[in-house]
């Protein structure tokens, strides 16, 4: 099985060469993305193909249900690098329908350690929502999408992006959902410009 990626990574390189013969050299001198996507660590997700961009044209980071923690040094450091070294425009905070960790935040079940992590969603869900035990697909759906415009929320008064924006740097942060069932892409209205939210 291993060895079958290291079959599809030639099939795939020999097909980009054969498109363009000076693709990899193209590539290997330029990245700047306008994009830095914070996604879903779901396989099903994957930033640059569902967004319809070639590699080198969105910076991604993803975890386990697109959370904003904000001690993550990790999602922080990818933050820092993005705007400050890559110039990103736009931060993308995409999660999907369907989300297992949203689903396993509200079961009741225990995990482990991502219950910790987890714990941003459950926020939201005690504050916005009011069943407790009896969530269907629907009620899930509504769920993912405000965990995701909470998460908007919470990362524009991260000090990361709240001195970015007192720097002058015109970074917007974007709330979007994708649909597993359509491959479709949908915005969800919540995005912050320089500590203002508009409807984009």
């Amino acid at each position: 099985m291993i060895e079958e990626l290291f079959t599809r990574n030639k099939a795939w390189s020999a097909e980009r060469k054969g498109e363009r013969a000076d693709y990899f050299e193209r590539l290997s001198k330029l990245q700047a993305p306008d994009y830095l996507w914070i996604g879903c660590s779901d396989s099903r997700v994957p930033a640059n193909v569902i967004a319809g961009l070639e590699p080198g044209e969105v910076f991604v980071h993803r975890n386990v249900a697109n959370l904003i923690h904000p001690a993550d040094l990790n999602m922080l450091s990818v933050v820092e690098y993005a705007m400050n070294q890559l110039g990103v425009k736009h931060i993308i905070i995409c999660g999907h329908y369907g989300c297992g960790g949203i689903r396993a935040a509200v079961s009741g079940e225990h995990f482990g350690l991502i219950d910790h992590w987890l714990q941003p969603v459950r926020d939201v869900a005690d504050s916005r929502f009011e069943c407790r035990e009896c969530w269907s697909d629907g009620d899930l759906d509504r769920l993912c999408e405000a965990s995701i415009a909470a998460q908007v929320e919470r990362f524009a008064r991260t000090p990361t992006i709240q001195e970015a924006w007192k720097a002058g740097k015109e970074v917007a942060i974007h709330g979007w959902i994708y649909g597993l069932q359509d491959g479709l892409l949908s915005n969800l209205d919540c995005t912050v410009r320089g500590g203002r939210q508009s409807v984009s």
